[in-house]
This record gives C-alpha cells, structure tokens and sequence, in this order.
C-alpha cells in the first residue's frame, strides 16, 4: 500500500467518526435545546421539511416544531421543571443520510423530587445538507411495551429507516 492510498484510507475513517459525532452532538443537542425553551435553536435541529411524529401529533416543519416550543403546554412544562434527556445515541451512515436510534426519558420535578414520566425510542433519520446535519424525520414512541416501539428501536440499531 502506498503512503497516498494509507492517507486516503485514514481520512475516510476520520470522516465517518466526524459525520458520527456530528450526528451525535445534534441528537444530543435537543434535550438542553428544548428544556431552555430555545425555539429558533430547536426548530434549526431538523431540516426545513424535517417531520416529528411524537405519538400520533405530527410536526411537518421546522415551524411546526418551533410552535410546539413555544407553545402553552410546553412553556408549562418547562417552567415546572423537567429533563427531556436523552442517551447516547446509535449511528448508521451511508454516505450523506444516517439514521441513529436512542432512549429517551422525561424527568419531571415535582413536590421537592424528580420523577419519570415517560420513557421513549426515538428513530431518527438524518441528512447532510449545505448546512451540515439535520433531522430529516424523527420518529418517538412511548416504551410502553409496543410492537411499533420496540421495533423503531430494533430498525435503528440495524440501521434502517423505520
């Protein structure tokens, strides 16, 4: 192997771990993002025809999505103290789309104590665009013990859209 093809070789792979973190810091992102109540900040997360489909409420856009920020429920949510946290994240590549799957749980603080409100499986696919990194469609479903729930979460740790 020549110097020239080892080179090209190490920054193939650095590549990949760059678009892996990238997509990583992005899902990552959102937990601090919307428990800020940074709307514009949020919205930028997805693509500008980027979808969330969160238990059957469909967000088609990133205005969709900045609404939900801003919106009542939310807003109270926030105000009453939470954590949308969610873990690390699985990534599969494939050239400029990916798609990553994680857990998800909200903690709400109530009565001097946290509590778990919900656990959920998040299925993301994502674009790379002028931009950089964006949620083309999110998917979350409750870990309620559901077939569809458990299967996003099986899609995207196989790397396939859901």
């Amino acid at each position: 192997m020549t110097d020239i093809e080892r080179l090209d070789r190490l920054e193939a792979r650095l590549r990949v771990v760059e678009d892996e973190l990238a997509v990583t810091r992005l899902i990552a992102s959102y937990g601090p993002l919307v428990d800020a109540g940074e709307a514009d900040a949020t919205a930028e997360l997805w693509a500008e025809d980027g979808s969330y489909d969160v238990e059957g409420w469909q967000m088609r856009d990133r205005e969709d999505v900045r609404s939900m920020v801003r919106s009542d429920g939310h807003q109270g949510l926030i105000a009453g103290g939470c954590s949308h946290f969610l873990g690390p994240a699985h990534v599969t590549l494939s050239g400029d789309d990916a798609v990553a799957v994680c857990e998800s749980v909200l903690v709400r603080h109530r009565d001097g104590g946290y509590s778990v409100r919900r656990a959920g499986a998040n299925h993301f696919v994502l674009r790379r665009g002028p931009d950089g990194w964006r949620i083309a469609h999110r998917t979350t479903r409750a870990l309620d013990g559901s077939a569809e729930a458990r299967g996003l979460l099986a899609a995207g740790a196989l790397g396939r859209a859901s």
